[in-house]
């Protein structure tokens, strides 16, 4: 997130993006003898109608305040999507830019009580994917949603996760994608440079995402994982903003085989009651007899 990666943004997602995109996709013959995957730069301005040093002056940097039909233009070519396309404007001097105020991520006493009540697993995760906050059901359905946990680094760097995962390949894609997306601005931002250094000094993985430039939202949408003690499970998440942190929420259809596991997990997460100890019996006192309370006379001494 240094150097070129701050320095020009624009430049750098311009390229990524064009090395995705091949000639046949964009209604060109593939020709012999390319050096680069996808597209040519003249290629990319050929199609987008402007000259091939203006575009080449936009990927070196020299240039930064394209007008918002060139990017338009080459949002058509790159094949971007509306969030990809937004993206790419964010990335302009041309577009005003309001400084976040970074506050710590506070997770309101509200929810930690309607995580109390939640019967499914839920949990609060922060704008680079740290685990907050989380109730029973959630650590239940996978350790690492225990609070100081991260779910990228997770899912990156720890083997039972890779395994917890039905697609780990889409679901790395997804996260690393929804990370830049999340970063957008904020470059600068401690905690976004802490977590993409480390993971881009301990994951091939993570390299290889970060350096396509993938940019998507990360909200609702179905999944599927391997429980250890439950099996196969097909659950709905849905994300929903409360202030300044998430809220997590998974979920089976109704009366589906998931369900069933479900609460069968829920089941075994109860903590079993402890026996209570059995109180000892208390030793019994022997009464005296009559005759001891009230000896008679004695025996006459023997001759």
């Amino acid at each position: 997130m240094k150097d070129e990666e701050s320095d020009n943004r624009l430049g750098g997602y311009l390229r990524a993006r064009r090395e995705l995109v091949s000639p046949e996709r964009a209604g060109l013959p593939p020709g012999g003898n390319r050096r680069v995957p996808g597209l040519r730069r003249e290629e990319v301005a050929l199609l987008a109608g402007i000259s091939p040093d203006y575009y080449l002056r936009l990927e070196r940097g020299r240039d930064r305040n394209p007008s918002p039909q060139v990017l338009e233009a080459l949002a058509r070519v790159l094949q971007l999507d509306e969030v990809e396309q937004a993206y790419l404007l964010g990335l302009t001097s041309a577009r005003p830019r309001t400084p976040r105020r970074k506050r710590p991520e506070h997770v309101p006493a509200r929810v930690h009580q309607l995580l109390a009540h939640l019967q499914i697993p839920a949990f609060v995760e922060g704008r680079a994917f740290d685990v907050l906050a989380s109730n029973p059901m959630a650590v239940a359905l996978s350790p690492r949603l225990r609070p100081g946990h991260n779910r990228l680094r997770s899912l990156l760097l720890d083997p039972e996760e890779q395994s917890f995962q039905h697609d780990w390949a889409k679901a790395t894609a997804d996260f690393v994608a929804a990370l830049r997306t999340t970063v957008g601005e904020d470059t600068d931002d401690p905690r976004f440079v802490e977590l993409v250094g480390e993971l881009a000094l301990s994951s091939q993985r993570f390299r290889t995402l970060w350096a396509r430039h993938d940019v998507r939202t990360l909200d609702g949408g179905t999944t599927t994982v391997h429980h250890p003690v439950v099996g196969e499970l097909r659950l709905h998440r849905d994300k929903l903003p409360v202030d300044d942190v998430i809220l997590v929420v998974y979920y089976p259809d109704k009366d589906s085989d998931s369900d069933e596991k479900l609460r069968l997990l829920a089941a075994f997460s109860q903590p079993q009651p402890q026996p209570q100890p059995q109180p000892q019996p208390q030793p019994q006192t022997q009464p005296q007899s009559a005759d001891a309370e009230h000896p008679g006379p004695a025996d006459p001494p023997r001759p």
